[in-house]
């Protein structure tokens, strides 16, 4: 497959093919997270302004990581330091940046949803959103493939050469996996084994299991996909991925004490009582009236 054209022409405009996924991506956060407080009973009016620092958190800490992991490059090319249209934003420098700065504005505007419910409601986003983002993004930019490969489901990329991995496409089936299980994982956290609803639960397993299995994903795929021996970006990448795995695992630990606690305080409501027979009664048993006695006869025998 040949690579699809990373700058295009619209008329006079330039239009760069990275910065659509980008903003498509932007977009799809934004609609999905608003949707999933709305659902939960949250307000969501003050969501717009935060969500856009967090952009712009996100890009900045993408990019400064980006820089800093390729130092050599940009200190010899100075003036492509903010030339974000051409790719180099790392997942690991935009999480650095975004989650602290989502996280204050959050409990600042917003503070009926505690901190804990907040990331695990966010978790699915950001992953489902990383899913579509490595389609709409490296899988379109500069240098989006990995390893020189010969095998049949190697592709082309723009800016590099031969056939390569397509680490994009593996790494949005991952990201949609992770996905998938973070929202079987809340849709169980949401019901007593008898199926009622169960509120008020302790927070911090999706966002836990999100960071396990997410870090491990990015380490493993660095390793074995994209990494170059020696290469400092790749060494960071890698030691970020583990040092996320064993965030996420005391935040699961934790989580796991503070459930034990809550168990012995909170169990699944009792329905009320149902009448005996083989079909239980939806409808309010009406009240039988007793038979009128027989008149008592006044004629004299």
């Amino acid at each position: 497959m040949k690579p699809i054209p990373v700058v295009f022409h619209i008329g006079p405009i330039q239009v760069h093919t990275y910065g659509i996924g980008l903003a498509l991506t932007f977009w799809f956060a934004f609609a999905y997270f608003e949707r999933r407080l709305k659902k939960n009973g949250y307000p969501t009016q003050w969501f717009v302004a935060v969500f856009l620092w967090i952009i712009l958190a996100a890009v900045v800490g993408a990019r400064a990581l980006h820089v800093l992991s390729n130092l050599h490059y940009y200190s010899n090319n100075p003036s492509q330091v903010l030339a974000i249209w051409h790719g180099g934003l790392s997942s690991f420098g935009g999480l650095l940046f975004a989650v602290p700065t989502g996280l204050i504005l959050t409990r600042k505007r917003c503070p009926e949803l505690p901190l804990g419910r907040a990331l695990d409601l966010i978790a699915p986003v950001l992953m489902a959103a990383w899913a579509m983002g490595r389609l709409l993004g490296p899988q379109l930019m500069v240098a989006g493939g990995g390893h020189p490969t010969h095998q049949w489901f190697g592709m082309y990329y723009a800016g590099q050469q031969g056939r390569r991995l397509p680490v994009p496409l593996f790494q949005a089936a991952e990201d949609f996996g992770v996905y998938v299980v973070l929202i079987l994982i809340e849709r169980h956290l949401n019901r007593w084994p008898d199926g009622s609803v169960r509120t008020g639960y302790p927070a911090g397993t999706v966002i836990g299991t999100a960071m396990v299995l997410w870090g491990s994903e990015r380490a493993l795929d660095e390793h074995l996909w994209l990494g170059e021996d020696g290469h400092l970006g790749s060494l960071l990448v890698q030691i970020a991925g583990v040092l996320l795995v064993v965030g996420g695992g005391v935040v699961l630990l934790r989580t796991r004490m503070r459930w034990h606690e809550w168990r012995q305080t909170h169990h699944a409501p009792q329905g009320p009582s149902q009448p005996t027979g083989d079909t239980p009664s939806l409808e309010p048993t009406a009240v039988k009236e007793p038979s009128p006695a027989p008149p008592v006869s006044t004629q004299l025998l």
